[in-house]
């Protein structure tokens, strides 16, 4: 370890002091900051989270989305998650399509790893059943490795989804709590 004193230390010092400084200035400046970090349109304080509609023909898949955005909205502490009727708003979703594709082969009609896509349309409507926000076409992707055996293909592939739906319940919050 290298000890630094006297006049070397000081100069040292003073260099990295101020690239501190000028790091921190050019954040600030620049208008950086966190995603997610605002709060919810329209001084919304209680929010209900609707079981999402499924259009798709993968099973519970509108229950796992469900469940990781009711976590991700109680986790950040930003608003009451409760009931719709004690709830300011109301937040509904659609999983309109879960769609793959092959990513990699081992050969001409064999698959190495496919990704797996799903899309949803979100509305945030306040108690009156007007909207207040509304996005379409949310999507999240995430990788598999397709096995040998069909059940452990479809096990990775449920994987998947339960990874790609907690990034999904995060950009949805994102997206909810961003102030522009």
């Amino acid at each position: 370890m290298m000890k630094l004193t006297g006049e070397g230390s000081l100069s040292v010092i003073k260099k990295y002091a101020w690239a501190i400084i000028l790091v921190g200035w050019l954040f600030s400046a620049c208008g950086y900051q966190f995603s997610g970090g605002g709060s919810l349109p329209s001084g919304i304080t209680s929010i209900s989270i609707e079981m999402f509609r499924n259009r798709t023909a993968e099973t519970g898949v509108e229950t796992i989305i469900t469940n990781d955005l009711i976590y991700e909205f109680s986790r950040r502490e930003q608003v009451v998650v409760t009931g719709s009727d004690k709830a300011d708003s109301i937040l509904t979703g659609v999983v309109q399509s879960i769609s793959e594709r092959t990513i990699s082969h081992t050969g001409e009609y064999t698959s190495n790893e496919r990704r797996v896509e799903v899309n949803v349309d979100l509305k945030l409507t306040n108690r009156s059943g007007e909207i207040i926000w509304s996005r379409k076409s949310v999507s999240e992707d995430e990788a598999y490795a397709v096995m040998s055996e069909k059940q452990s293909t479809e096990r990775r592939k449920r994987e998947a989804i339960k990874t790609l739906s907690k990034r999904l319940a995060e950009t949805i919050f994102n997206n909810l709590t961003a102030d522009f």
